[in-house]
């Protein structure tokens, strides 16, 4: 459990890391974001962000952290868990990028930890069911059909396009932490004949491209909560239906509650998130600006948070830049 909770933080932190770090690396204005596709040399730029680096690090504790949670936990308690990273994200997006939260939206937050605190008192032990080489097969097709998907959402105009990205993203992590759950083992031999791990890579690849697409020109928030939604329900339903995954006996009714109230939580962010999409764009971009046209010896102070916080809070009174795009 606690490590469910520490990959929900680390996943979080690192989504609002990772939005400031694709509109420093993007070479595309807002509106061209919005409805350009996929820009294959996007995650290389980023590479040369702090921000990303750090941000793939938490994301790779998140993910050790998230694999240790699989092991002992059913699929619905470890996704619901892990959803949770909404709201850490939607806070720290709040405070980073300058993003105002209403009072509606802070409800939410708080429902969403509700949530998945119900489901925490409710889970049973994971499912002892083993799956064959059929199951894991089709793990790797579902990982190619999303592929096709994902090229076709990243074609779409906004309001869509950062949703159906990020549903998209979001169906690949679920993928990926279902095709974690039936690894064999961790053997390096293990795993080099093991299907399930090629779709570990696979999924782990195309959705973080999908997403950092989605980033690109939308909602931190919106997206996240549409990665939230994908990344949730599917792995629970086949948990339960597929790996044995059940709840402790005579709560199931407290942990359909808990779900009900972690999802429909998640909701809300999504829908007063995309309500100022324009604004967290603009703040975003106005951080990612600031770093790249900062001096050595400004991006030396502004390596550190809480001097970037401070100067970041400053420049609120001010105004922000015409020109927000960042070549």
């Amino acid at each position: 459990m606690i490590a469910a909770i520490v990959a929900a933080v680390f996943y979080g932190v690192a989504s609002v890391m990772q939005a400031i770090a694709v509109r420093a690396a993007s070479h595309r204005g807002p509106e061209d974001a919005a409805s350009g596709g996929v820009d294959p040399g996007l995650v290389v730029r980023m590479l040369h962000q702090w921000r990303f680096v750090a941000s793939i690090g938490l994301d790779a504790l998140g993910f050790l952290a998230q694999l240790v949670a699989l092991q002992r936990l059913p699929l619905f308690m470890v996704q619901a868990v892990v959803a949770s990273n909404l709201a850490v994200t939607a806070v720290v997006a709040s405070r980073l990028i300058g993003m105002t939260l209403s009072w509606r939206e802070w409800a939410a937050v708080i429902g969403v930890v509700s949530g998945v605190a119900l489901l925490g008192a409710s889970a049973g032990a994971q499912g002892a069911a083993q799956v064959g080489a059929v199951f894991k097969l089709a793990l790797i097709v579902a990982v190619a059909g999303l592929a096709v998907v994902g090229m076709a959402a990243a074609k779409l105009n906004d309001p869509y396009r950062t949703t159906a990205l990020g549903l998209t993203a979001g169906f690949g992590f679920g993928l990926l932490s279902i095709a974690a759950r039936v690894l064999d083992g961790f053997a390096p031999l293990q795993l080099a004949r093991d299907p399930a791990a090629y779709a570990i890579a696979a999924a782990g690849i195309i959705s973080f491209m999908f997403y950092a697409t989605a980033l690109e020109g939308g909602s931190v928030t919106v997206a996240t909560a549409a990665v939230v939604l994908a990344e949730t329900i599917p792995p629970a339903v086949i948990g339960v239906v597929f790996l044995g995954d059940q709840t402790r006996p005579g709560l199931a009714g407290v942990a359909w509650g808990g779900f009900f109230i972690a999802v429909a939580s998640a909701v809300m962010l999504a829908r007063f998130g995309e309500a100022h999409q324009t604004e967290d764009v603009a703040m975003a971009d106005a951080v990612a600006h600031r770093q790249a046209n900062a001096g050595p010896a400004a991006a030396e102070l502004l390596s550190w948070w809480p001097v970037d916080l401070q100067i970041f809070h400053a420049l609120e009174d001010t105004a922000i830049p015409e020109t927000t795009g960042v070549s």
